[in-house]
């Protein structure tokens, strides 16, 4: 497949994946000094694109090149292509060019990238989650995976600060998955476990046609009562030592919390109108993590 680079120079890019895709992500990025700060843009937009490759509508993909192949399938395969092609040294894509730039000095494990890309495959050929073991194999793919790439550009110290980064990204993903069950339902997708909707007497009727049931709210107060007990596993896997490091993720944390906050809230009705947080709210909650942080250090 043939991918022309853009005019844009290659770190422009990446840092255009990220701010047009409106991400959380964006608000955690801005403690960082800027040479960390054009690598996360590298590592988001990998990871932006590759979650937009098996979109059903090319358009919604941010990269052309990689929009304009027929099927989710074979995007995401030609994406494959693109990560062989970065980690053989031989990268053409400008992110890969970007990334393989960011890898001479930041040695992210391979695996990383190819479990997201395991994880955003399983959208394609599943539909449903039997068990939350098996939602949580999801969670750690297209999630948890994240937060070890990101941790790897953050710098740490401590093995166990990559157990904070995974209980994060799946809390993450938790609510990202509260947050969207009508608009997926809309697609036909049902993350919640089978198993827990069977021990609410919450039906897939009920969630597909958005009925706002007593079964469904006591299923979704659940499963958000599973989200924050993963924050808390977050916290209290983080080791002191990498405290400092990690405000990124904690400015992350605190953004998600709150919208998880708001879900609850509203009674769990993720139905009537979309649930998120305004920009100055996002700014509010960063600043006032940055705040806590220069605090603690003095």
């Amino acid at each position: 497949m043939n991918l022309p680079s853009p005019p844009l120079a290659t770190d422009r890019v990446c840092r255009a994946v990220t701010k047009t895709s409106r991400s959380n992500f964006a608000y955690a990025f801005l403690v960082l000094p800027k040479p960390k700060r054009e690598a996360l843009y590298a590592v988001y937009a990998f990871c932006r694109i590759s979650d937009d490759a098996v979109d059903e509508s090319p358009s919604a993909a941010p990269d052309a090149a990689v929009a304009s192949t027929a099927t989710p399938s074979e995007r995401l395969r030609a994406w494959r292509r693109e990560l062989d092609a970065c980690f053989r040294g031989e990268p053409r894509h400008p992110v890969m060019r970007r990334l393989a730039e960011v890898l001479e000095t930041i040695p992210i494990p391979r695996v990383y990238f190819e479990e997201l890309l395991n994880g955003v495959e399983m959208d394609l050929v599943k539909t449903r989650y039997a068990s939350f073991a098996e939602l949580e194999r999801y969670c750690y793919r297209v999630a948890g995976v994240v937060g070890l790439m990101c941790i790897e550009v953050f710098g740490y110290t401590r093995p166990e600060t990559r157990r904070y980064a995974e209980h994060l990204g799946t809390a993450f993903q938790l609510t990202n998955i509260l947050r969207d069950v009508g608009r997926d339902a809309a697609q036909g997708r049902i993350y919640l476990p089978q198993e827990d909707l069977a021990r609410f007497g919450c039906t897939e009727a009920d969630i597909l046609d958005r009925r706002l049931t007593p079964a469904f709210r006591d299923l979704m107060r659940f499963e958000a009562a599973r989200a924050r007990q993963c924050y808390d596993a977050a916290r209290a896997a983080l080791p002191s030592d990498d405290r400092r490091s990690m405000l990124p993720a904690e400015i992350m944390r605190a953004i998600y919390v709150r919208l998880l906050g708001q879900i609850e809230r509203r009674a769990f009705d993720v139905y009537s109108r979309p649930i998120r947080l305004s920009n100055a709210r996002r700014l509010a909650l960063a600043f006032g993590c940055w705040a806590r942080h220069r605090l603690a250090i003095r």
